[in-house]
């Protein structure tokens, strides 16, 4: 290997940080696996299909708007305990981060009710997007692989995604017949976690039916940390964030009839999830939900018609939120129902197309004497067209969609109708072999959500005192969105430039009622007090803007080999009276070098994640750090596709602490420390 890629090390700050990550890189160039070939184990892998987009012969480098899908080893080697942070090294995402048993995406500086997460084209059907500290319940364990995308696509899955779609796919309803069983497991376990972490997925077929089964177990300990977890309190305990433990499981079955034309199936899963909330109050929620889901398509259901797609997805979720002393605070329940049909109709006039309708129903209640939200019942109803043509080089995508939605809280609050329309047009120019320029401009519309409209009341998991309006009015977001690539060659890359404008932004900000410069606190009750135990946050309306860019270049030093990656990243949210949007990603960067030979795959990744200072009123800065993780894997035993691999991994090896900008629990929970994990993963 050139020994200039093995001195990029000394680029990170700190003599004593660059000195080991240098070691490190040294090492791993100069271990006697990476001189040996094996040409024959380098196949090219064929595109990466996305199957959250309306057409199903749609890969990644085929799409106007900026895609990017996690799966086999990058899946594996990111996997974290929630999906926040599994996708937050990803180009423009990064995660709400509240400890490992809650953590959302946030894309390009947008999160909650701006960004869908999907279980195979379906919503989570979860309360994840009322509060941070609300787990995710789709989990990356079980998944195949994980999609992000923007653009027309996004217009099938709700109004307003102005963030994107997040879609987990997992094999639980098969859609085809398989010769004989397959399946994947992995085990692992972490020393900064404690983690003892399990999953297994399977699927056969007898007959014209496919059943599936797939179960997954999480166990962690209160996690390590360089230092104090709080950094207000210069007497709390040093080396450990405490309150942190997570304890998870789920199973699921699932089986489908198939047929020349198509298949229908079903599935039915249960996870149950009790975690710490890292705050000084040391409460915890204990999660557990019921999901039941359809799915079928039939070919050519009618002349004119290619194919018919429908989905429907079931949940009975609920979660106690309980308090350092054992008691329940705090009873949610969400009963969610999610239904959508697809038509994809032949070409005309060069067309090609799919017309679909979606419903969505949820009754959410939450019960006891720290509840600050009404039970609400909350309904919308969606209608929806993406039309595609193709002209030799070039490509045409435009969609529209209409919604109709309801909040109807049961207290006296009053009840709000939203009327919401989306557009969307992306335009994608092949203008030579390889290289493609991608432009997508999008108009959507959001209702605003049940926590935004009725909130009111001292909510502990966050440590805020927060306020609804109950007359905000619907959030307009114009999007544009540039995207540059080059998919061959030896050098290949992607950047994306974007910027939105949001009318009626709607926003939690802090209060500084006596003009002092400092964010008001409350008790309990919301009477000011200087020595509160909450911060005052009030949600409005402005308007706002997001731009950014994001972009990486990998290089293949030796093909099918040896590859260096270079990526970086940048996100700046502002109102339009100049102040910042609050927890804003910070600008990243970094450099990622994988190595492939028979048996053997090695990968170190450096990221530096600068210093987040431009931060909104009464909001405090966060500084930087330098990530550093290392893994090599071994394949043990070969199979019909990727084997039996063990893996180590070594993760924050500079044992950096790293507090996240975007989490409310920045002063509470760093990120783990050093690590080892160690595992083993394989599918046959």
């Amino acid at each position: 290997m050139n020994i200039s890629i093995c001195n990029s090390a000394f680029l990170f700050p700190g003599r004593a940080k660059a000195s080991l990550l240098a070691i490190v890189m040294l090492v791993l160039c100069g271990v006697p696996f990476v001189q040996a070939q094996d040409a024959g184990s380098q196949s090219v892998l064929p595109p990466v299909m996305v199957t959250a987009t309306p057409f199903q012969d749609r890969s990644e480098l085929d799409m106007a708007q900026p895609v990017s899908v996690l799966r086999g080893d990058d899946l594996r080697r990111k996997r974290e305990a929630n999906l926040g942070d599994t996708l937050s090294r990803e180009l423009g995402v990064s995660s709400s981060s509240f400890g490992p048993g809650a953590g959302r995406p946030i894309i390009r500086g947008l999160d909650g009710p701006r960004l869908r997460v999907l279980e195979n084209g379906i919503g989570t059907l979860d309360i994840s997007s009322l509060s941070p500290d609300h787990a995710v319940t789709a989990e990356s364990l079980n998944a195949s692989q994980i999609e992000i995308l923007r653009g027309p696509a996004t217009l099938l899955y709700g109004s307003g995604v102005s963030g994107g779609v997040v879609n987990v796919v997992n094999r639980r309803i098969p859609s085809e017949l398989f010769k004989s069983p397959r399946g994947d497991f992995e085990v692992r376990g972490n020393t900064a976690t404690e983690e003892r972490a399990g999953a297994f997925n399977a699927v056969t077929s007898v007959g014209p039916a496919s059943l599936s089964v797939g179960a997954f177990k999480r166990k962690t300990g209160d996690y390590h940390i360089p230092g104090r977890a709080n950094m207000d309190d210069p007497n709390s305990r040093a080396g450990v964030v405490e309150n942190s433990a997570v304890d998870s499981g789920g199973i699921s079955v699932g089986g489908s009839f198939v047929g020349e034309r198509g298949f229908l199936g079903g599935s039915v899963s249960r996870l149950e999830n009790k975690y710490g909330i890292p705050t000084p109050e040391g409460s915890k929620i204990d999660l557990k939900q019921t999901r039941y889901d359809l799915s079928g398509e039939l070919d050519q259901p009618i002349a004119g018609l290619e194919k018919l797609k429908v989905r429907m997805g079931y949940n009975d979720y609920k979660h106690n939120e309980i308090e350092g002393s054992g008691e329940i605070a705090t009873r949610f329940k969400n009963q969610g129902l999610e239904t959508r049909a697809e038509l994809l109709h032949a070409p005309i006039a060069g067309w090609r197309g799919v017309f679909g309708v979606q419903f969505r129903d949820r009754n959410f209640s939450a019960l006891g004497e720290e509840a600050v939200i009404p039970a609400t019942k909350s309904r919308s109803t969606g209608i929806f067209l993406v039309e595609e043509r193709n002209w030799d080089r070039w490509r045409l995508e435009i969609g529209g969609r209409g919604e109709y939605a309801t909040q109807d809280p049961t207290s006296n609050l009053p009840s709000r109708t939203f009327g919401l329309y989306n557009a969307s047009t992306g335009i994608l120019w092949k203008f030579m072999d390889g290289h493609g320029l991608g432009f997508t401009a999008t108009r959507g519309q959001r209702a605003p959500a049940t926590e935004e409209l009725y909130i009111n009341g001292a909510h502990h998991a966050t440590a805020t005192f927060q306020m609804g309006d109950s007359a905000l009015r619907s959030e307009t977001t114009n999007n544009l969105d540039l995207a540059l690539s080059k998919t061959t060659g030896i050098v290949k890359w992607k950047f994306n430039v974007f910027h939105n404008w949001i009318g009626n932004y709607i926003f939690a900000h802090g209060v500084d009622a006596n003009n002092d410069g400092i964010a008001d606190r409350s008790d309990e009750t919301g009477m000011l007090d200087p020595e509160g135990e909450f911060l005052v946050q009030n949600f409005a309306q402005a308007g706002a803007r997001f731009y950014g860019a994001e972009g990486e270049v990998i290089v293949a030093l030796k093909p099918d080999e040896l590859d260096l990656r270079f990526f970086a990243d940048y996100v700046r949210g502002k109102l339009n009276n100049g102040s910042n949007v609050p927890r804003i990603t910070p600008p990243r960067f970094g450099l990622e070098l994988n190595h492939r030979t028979g048996p053997w795959t090695a990968n170190i990744t450096a990221m530096r994640v600068m210093q987040q200072n431009r931060v909104a009123e009464l909001e405090t800065s966060t500084p930087g750090y330098t990530l550093l993780n290392v893994e090599a894997s071994y394949r043990i035993k070969e199979t019909r596709s990727n084997g039996i691999k063990v893996f180590l991994q070594g993760r924050n090896l500079l044992n950096e602490e790293m507090r996240v900008h975007t989490s409310f629990l920045k002063n509470f929970a760093p990120l783990p420390g050093r690590a080892l994990v160690v595992g083993l993963r394989g599918e046959f």
